[in-house]
């Protein structure tokens, strides 16, 4: 089972990469265009999103029905966990759509600044999934398509609550809710498109890259396949934690840097530097140290757990890349430069990610750490560019008022 969700996850991770790459698109342009003074533009490009990441959805809810088996077949699926990883894949296709809700509106929040709700929206999703998971999984004993359920039912009731939320509060944030609101306008999305794009296509190549990368973990064999599984759930939790912060990055740079403000952008990133920092160094104390009672949260198996160490050795050396990269990525999304985020995707999930570990696991004969390894170090090839890129000042030179207006 937990190999079974280890392989579908990353599928369906995948087809949310559509959303998240319009979403993001959508929460910078939000924040360039309070930045700029627009307010006037709020109602087109909020309603511009909606209707484009909807349609989105539904496309993504028949391509994962129709593709979902053939790309378990690619990703060498152990043939014991196969039919139950395509239960996942079956559920959580027909259930995506709720998904691509819910990191919608959560983007319009953001791009005004209110990140309390979205993390409101995040704890609704959280505590109904366990609750669920608790009773389709350890009373109805449906397996892992229970777990698929449970996930897309806490995802369902929490887009719920945000459409609510903000219908409620329209007036405050610029949309009237109007059926001829939602029409698509040409000149927004134009601009969502042209950063949904590269950020939806940047978000694909990695998670791409990681589908390589399992594909190669279930060479090796089922318990191998759900430490991989596990250990991305347990690398997960401090990453979520960054990724709101980087997410805080994104709103804060696309707001300030179209108010002309770019000091306050430097201080952004720096502070999220620092905070990510501290909590990467903390949790590679509790790795190094509780490894074995970490991965028992997920599993009872003595053989992956005793597999937990060769993870974490290996994952370990991406933090200090992670750390630099959340905020990087932040200031590179928040300004809108979504071609040069495409580019420094690109490199990690295609030159490095996959390179690495193939270069790593099999010519250098590293076997499942070399695949960890590889996996951990491709962090480097987005954070020192991105290092670089900000230091170098030149995306003060980045007409993002101008982009805001267009």
């Amino acid at each position: 089972g937990l190999s079974a969700v280890s392989v579908a996850s990353q599928i369906f991770t995948f087809m949310t990469m559509v959303c998240l790459g319009f979403s993001n698109s959508g929460q910078v342009l939000i924040a360039q265009l309070i930045g700029a003074g627009r307010r006037e533009k709020l109602n087109s490009a909020i309603g511009s999103l909606f209707s484009m990441v909807m349609i989105m959805g539904v496309a993504i809810t028949v391509i994962g029905l129709v593709f979902g088996k053939g790309v378990l077949t690619l990703m060498n699926t152990p043939s014991e966990s196969f039919a139950m990883a395509e239960d996942y894949v079956l559920v959580c296709s027909i259930g995506v759509i709720f998904t691509y809700g819910y990191n919608m509106v959560s983007a319009v929040l953001r791009g005004m600044g209110d990140s309390r709700h979205p993390f409101i929206f995040v704890m609704i999703a959280s505590i109904i999934n366990v609750v669920l998971d608790l009773l389709f999984v350890g009373v109805f004993k449906w397996s892992v398509a229970g777990a698929a359920l449970a996930t897309i039912l806490g995802q369902a009731f929490s887009f719920i609550y945000a459409i609510i939320y903000l219908y409620r509060n329209r007036e405050s944030f610029g949309f009237d809710f109007r059926p001829a609101s939602f029409k698509i306008d040409g000149d927004m999305a134009r601009q969502l498109t042209r950063m949904g794009i590269p950020f939806a296509v940047q978000s694909a190549a990695i998670n791409i890259s990681m589908m390589f990368v399992n594909s190669l973990v279930n060479t090796v064999g089922v318990y191998a396949s759900a430490v991989f599984g596990a250990g991305i759930k347990v690398d997960d939790i401090v990453n979520k934690i960054t990724q709101g912060i980087s997410f805080a990055v994104s709103s804060m740079t696309g707001q300030n840097i179209a108010a002309g403000k770019t000091k306050r952008v430097e201080k952004t990133l720096w502070t999220s530097v620092i905070l990510c920092g501290g909590c990467y160094l903390v949790f590679t104390c509790l790795l190094l140290t509780c490894s074995d009672a970490i991965f028992s949260l997920f599993t009872t198996d003595p053989e992956v757990i005793e597999l937990a160490p060769v993870f974490v050795s290996a994952i370990v050396w991406s933090f200090p890349a992670m750390a630099i990269m959340k905020g990087t990525n932040g200031l590179i999304q928040g300004i809108g430069n979504a071609k040069l985020s495409l580019i420094f995707g690109l490199l990690d999930a295609v030159v490095l990610r996959i390179g690495l570990s193939w270069l790593l696991g099999l010519e250098m004969g590293l076997g499942l750490f070399g695949f960890f390894l590889g996996y951990g170090l491709a962090a480097y090839g987005t954070a020192v560019p991105g290092l670089i890129y900000f230091i170098s000042g030149k995306w003060k030179k980045y007409n993002i008022v101008e982009h805001a207006k267009s």
